[in-house]
């Protein structure tokens, strides 16, 4: 390991970034349901229908993700051809929400899937990208829709199956950082790539457990890699557990030695309120980390309100087929510092 390397590397999972990329803009955009939320003052655009003026939901989602992205650059007062890289994924087959968005775009495009982690793994690598000087500005974004996962992962929507207490609803969504060299604005300082576990949940509508070691593996062996402890970060933010997953991840870190019930939030927790709204056990999906990072939690650190977050998108790394075949469900989950101390 060379010198520069061994500056940037710390313990295990972690890398400490050098020169910490600055999150100068960001853009959520969310459909009906997620507007109607306790969080949705807090979004930057709010549809009136999911289809978004388009004939199928994947095309709306994949505008909701074009959307999401140039309102983010043209927030940052730049132009697409100043942007260096585009980092994005989304959950369906072959990553037709971003790959399709992306195709509207002249922009050099690195196509990511982490599942519902994937807003944590598109800001990993991209402040990456840029702390090891291979540009000056990227986009990190991501999408879900709740109709377009529902019919891949689950049913037809006509079907009309009967939910599961333990269930999460998709959330219908798009949000997009960019990130510069430079500037007064939130930064990226550590990143924690999880590494994946699997405790044999078979049971696709309980992702919360089957997400939750995950999670439990990379939080701790952030603390541990950092020599920082919970109370460090105003806010702890996991992607999507929802109830369950979040109950599930406080008691078994506490075998580890890290109570985080004070500053702890679930962004699947947060975003609906599930007695009015009959979402069970909360929200999941990769647009539910992406817009309550970049809507709720990027506004609140431009306010000054809080001054440090540790966002863990979390991921389900199923597929129909394998879930057909028997296979039990992986799960992993990315961790990013995030930090405004001026």
């Amino acid at each position: 390991m060379n010198k520069e390397t061994s500056l940037k590397k710390i313990g295990k999972q972690t890398v400490k970034l050098k020169n910490p990329p600055k999150i100068i803009a960001a853009y959520s955009i969310v459909g009906p349901k997620e507007g109607e939320g306790p969080l949705g003052s807090y979004f930057d655009e709010i549809l009136n229908d999911d289809l978004f003026g388009k004939e199928s939901f994947e095309k709306a989602e994949s505008e909701m993700l074009y959307t999401a992205i140039t309102a983010a650059i043209n927030r940052a007062n730049l132009k697409e051809d100043d942007i260096d890289y585009l980092f994005a994924g989304d959950l369906l087959n072959q990553l037709t929400s971003s790959s399709f968005a992306a195709r509207k775009l002249n922009i050099p495009f690195f196509g990511l899937y982490g599942a519902c982690s994937t807003m944590s793994e598109s800001l990993s690598v991209a402040s990456m990208m840029l702390d090891g000087g291979f540009g000056s500005y990227v986009v990190a974004a991501t999408s879900s829709h709740f109709s377009s996962a529902e019919r891949q992962f689950r049913f037809p929507l006509e079907y009309g199956a009967q939910r599961s207490p333990l269930a999460q609803w998709t959330v219908t969504g798009a949000g997009a950082m960019v990130l510069a060299k430079e500037g007064n604005f939130p930064e990226v300082t550590y990143i924690t790539t999880g590494v994946v576990k699997d405790y044999g949940i078979k049971d696709p509508n309980n992702m919360g457990a089957a997400m939750a070691p995950a999670a439990v593996n990379t939080i701790s062996m952030h603390f541990k890699d950092t020599g920082r402890n919970p109370d460090y970060y105003d806010a702890i933010v996991t992607g999507d557990l929802g109830k369950v997953g979040k109950e599930i991840i406080s008691k078994l870190l506490l075998e580890y030695g890290y109570d985080i019930r004070s500053n702890y939030y679930d962004c699947g927790d947060m975003i609906f309120d599930d007695t009015v709204q009959n979402t069970d056990s909360g929200g999941s999906g990769c647009g539910c980390s992406a817009v309550v990072s970049t809507g709720y939690f990027y506004k609140k650190m431009l306010r000054k309100e809080i001054k440090s977050i540790l966002l863990v998108s979390t991921g389900a790394l199923m597929s129909t087929t394998s879930s057909l075949q028997g296979e039990s469900i992986p799960g992993i989950a990315h961790a990013v510092a995030i930090e405004f101390n001026n």
